[in-house]
């Protein structure tokens, strides 16, 4: 297998670390605008043994490519880093990434492209709009309802029922 990573700034080389840790892939390639391999041309690289995420710390512009590389039928990639707990009854959409020591609860949905950072807890009963990030040590008690591409904060704690 092969990934395709597009951005290749700080949240592109998070992905290629936790990616690496997996050794699904043989090999990892950057596109950014910022050089000669552009995100554009990601669809040089579409076949059935490459899968791609969309590195942008930006909400809205991962959401625009996540959804341009779903209109060409690429195959998308998501991770759940091993020291993360995850429900078996949670519900994880394509795109998303789970990343070390976060805990995803009983009933939870994230909706695709979300970030759920180191540290993160998202209690039981939350629905995670598609696009959200939720930053480093932060905390959603149960019952919420996060809107698609909100960012919560480093260290932020919803209280339960805040977003309904």
């Amino acid at each position: 297998m092969r990934l395709v990573i597009l951005g290749a700034g700080g949240y592109g080389h998070v992905i290629e670390d936790i990616a690496n840790q997996f050794k699904r892939y043989e090999e990892i390639l950057f596109l950014d605008d910022n050089t000669e391999n552009k995100c554009s041309s990601f669809i040089e690289y579409i076949d059935p043994n490459t899968e791609f995420y969309p590195a942008f710390g930006n909400n809205e512009i991962r959401m625009k490519w996540l959804d341009e590389l779903e209109k060409n039928e690429c195959l998308i990639a998501s991770f759940i880093h091993p020291s993360a707990y995850v429900s078996p009854k949670a519900n994880i959409e394509s795109g998303c990434v789970i990343l070390p020591l976060s805990v995803v609860n009983t009933n939870v949905v994230i909706e695709k492209g979300c970030i759920i950072n180191c540290g993160a807890i998202i209690d039981h009963d939350c629905h995670i709009g598609k696009g959200c990030h939720i930053c480093l040590s932060a905390t959603i008690k149960a019952n919420n309802k996060i809107p698609a591409c909100t960012k919560i904060e480093s260290g932020c704690v919803i209280e339960n029922n805040t977003f309904i």
